[in-house]
């Protein structure tokens, strides 16, 4: 018999209670329904609304479930509708009379959005955990690399030199950003609204802020009506999900592109990788191509969510209970992503002989050259254009820049000079880049130093 059935003549068909049924994804929120049982129970007894006996009982009740939920001695029929119905079940099962008592002043309407709002903070606070990690491990990296000359590029074309370690930093300040926006999320589902119960509060006395307090939440919800219908936290953490999904793709396209022969700037560690049924030759960056495909289905949960709730009216409705799968995959799959890249990126290894090499090739420092002859009195515009004859003339030759005789610099212009050649040196063309913010290794060891300090507001606490 259902906990509601008391105005129904009939039992739900077979049909409804599969299809209404939230238990089979829900049943992951024990832990969070039973806490916040815990606390409800405690704040119950603490106002005089049931009796010590009966907290007490309700207590060692629940702490008894969670213990058996734990070791896997609990099942989850579709009969119990969803997690909260079940805990309740088995709770009046073990203790009687005192567990009717405990959804005193309480609805399932703010008991889920409780337990989300707790589950909600919780992985908000685990991808904070695993970006740390990640970021930690870009800085590392671009120490480690500072000094290294590889091509950057613009459409994909060689464009000017850059280091490894000015490249690293670069998705560094992207998961920084991430970090930011999963605390911006983590504040959102700061608040406690346990007590807004169905939709319009209740008439008994409940102290939410001793709940909140309890609950480990910074602040009580405002507005019942709210409280029960809100779900920007959880949009707010898939919002994120779906960014960090991004730059984690951005990242793994350019592996992909890098670890091919045609690059060949990283090679990916055996443990990370993939060979072919057919040909033998193949190793294949599946890790890398895995997290490009599943930032779509990321962008598919957010999508679901907003969708579900653009037209829901005030206050609660069972079109929210799409909530759950969506947030449920959104963050597992961002955190497995996480964890599998960072291992994945502290494996591979990066060529840096053979970026060096091709920064000498495709003509990188034509900014440079053109840069050389505005410091000699050239102006820009005049540059520009001498600069792009001697590229057609090279690429006509089949040269660099750098292969190019004096005299053939000076066919196009009389301002070059001998020092031309050390003005075209990649290392030369990354030192001379030294503003806040730019590629010189003394300016990316100062973005390395001032990273290390935003990323300690999130590290683990001492």
């Amino acid at each position: 018999m259902k906990l509601w059935s008391g105005r129904f003549s009939k039992n739900t068909s077979h049909l409804m209670d599969d299809f209404h049924s939230s238990i089979g994804f829900d049943q992951r929120l024990y832990r969070e329904d039973i806490e916040g049982s815990l606390a409800h129970a405690a704040m119950l007894k603490k106002q005089g609304i049931i009796s010590e006996d009966d907290e007490k009982a309700i207590r060692e009740g629940l702490l008894g479930i969670l213990r058996d939920m734990e070791e896997g001695r609990i099942d989850f029929p579709p009969e119990s509708e969803d997690i909260h119905m079940r805990v309740e079940e088995l709770l009046t099962e073990r203790v009687g009379e005192p567990g009717k008592r405990l959804h005193t002043g309480r609805s399932r309407n703010d008991q889920v959005a409780l337990d989300m709002h707790l589950y909600a903070k919780r992985t908000a606070e685990e991808a904070i955990r695993r970006l740390y990690g990640l970021a930690s491990l870009l800085l590392d990296l671009a120490e480690k690399h500072l000094n290294d000359i590889m091509p950057g590029y613009t459409h994909l074309q060689q464009a000017q030199p850059i280091t490894l370690g000015h490249y690293l930093t670069a998705y560094f300040q992207m998961f920084l950003r991430d970090m930011k926006r999963f605390a911006q999320a983590e504040d959102a589902a700061d608040e406690m609204v346990l007590g807004s119960g169905a939709l319009a509060a209740t008439t008994y006395p409940l102290d939410r802020p001793f709940v909140a307090e309890q609950l480990g939440f910074s602040r009580i919800s405002m507005n019942s009506l709210d409280g029960v219908s809100n779900r920007d936290f959880l949009l707010d953490a898939m919002s994120a999900s779906a960014i960090c999904m991004m730059h984690l793709s951005r990242f793994c396209e350019e592996l992909i592109l890098y670890s091919s022969q045609e690059f060949a700037f990283v090679s990916m560690d055996d443990t990370y990788s993939t060979g072919s049924s057919m040909m033998p030759q193949k190793k294949n960056p599946d890790v890398a191509e895995l997290i490009r495909g599943k930032t779509g289905r990321v962008y598919g949960d957010l999508t679901a969510l907003l969708t579900v709730m653009k037209g829901i009216p005030l206050a609660y409705n069972k079109d929210m209970q799409e909530d759950k799968e969506a947030y449920f995959d959104s963050m597992d799959t961002l955190l497995h992503c996480l964890e599998i890249f960072t291992a994945m990126l502290g494996s591979l290894t990066f060529r840096t002989d053979v970026m060096r090499r091709k920064a000498n090739l495709g003509f990188s420092n034509a900014t440079d050259c053109a840069d050389y002859l505005v410091r000699h009195g050239v102006p820009f515009r005049d540059a520009h254009r001498i600069v792009g004859q001697l590229v057609s003339h090279c690429m006509a030759e089949g040269k660099a820049l750098n292969d190019l005789s004096l005299e053939a610099f000076r066919q196009y212009s009389a301002s070059f000079e001998n020092d031309i050649y050390d003005a075209l040196a990649p290392e030369v063309c990354v030192r001379l880049r030294n503003i806040p913010g730019g590629p010189a290794p003394e300016q990316v060891m100062a973005t390395i130093r001032v990273g290390r300090e935003a990323l300690a507001k999130y590290g683990p606490k001492m």
